[in-house]
């Protein structure tokens, strides 16, 4: 019987990534997990996913941040809100965002790559691209609607045809 293994998860010796000193640290091993991105991703590659989407999700926030700070927060978890699990909500939106723009990023980059090793038509070859940009555009959309939810904003986007 021929052993088939799935693609193991990187040890998670990860080093943590610092996106700032008003910012939560961010755990790639983590992310890993929740973000369920797998061990085809090395550990390099998934660092420079998370660290370009907090660069993004820290400039997007930036003058929403330095208000917070201006009143006297000195990180995101000083800010008065509800809490989950223990954790203030703005930091699971804020890891959320992270999250989902790094996941998002990695599969725009996958679309040439077929982890099963075997060849595709031209139209499944377009099926699998059509599938992975609807997710990256959910991502993209769950990323925007916790950056809304953090500014107190609404999360509906309205597109003008």
């Amino acid at each position: 019987m021929p052993f088939v293994a799935a693609n193991p998860s990187p040890a998670t010796t990860e080093a943590s990534i610092d996106p700032g000193a008003f910012w939560p640290a961010i755990v790639p091993g983590l992310m890993r997990d929740q973000m369920r991105i797998d061990g085809t991703i090395p550990a390099p590659r998934l660092r420079s996913a998370l660290i370009e989407a907090a660069a993004s999700v820290n400039g997007e926030l930036a003058s929403w941040r330095q208000s917070r700070q201006d009143a006297g927060r000195v990180a995101l978890e000083d800010v008065p809100a509800e809490e989950v699990d223990g954790t203030s909500i703005l930091v699971h939106r804020y890891l959320r965002a992270v999250g989902c723009l790094a996941k998002a990023s990695l599969l725009e980059r996958l679309g040439d790559y077929d982890a099963t090793g075997k060849a595709m038509s031209t139209s499944q070859a377009a099926d699998k691209a059509a599938a992975l940009n609807a997710h990256v555009d959910d991502l993209q959309r769950d990323a925007r609607h916790a950056i809304a939810a953090i500014q107190g904003r609404s999360g509906s986007v309205v597109e003008l045809i």
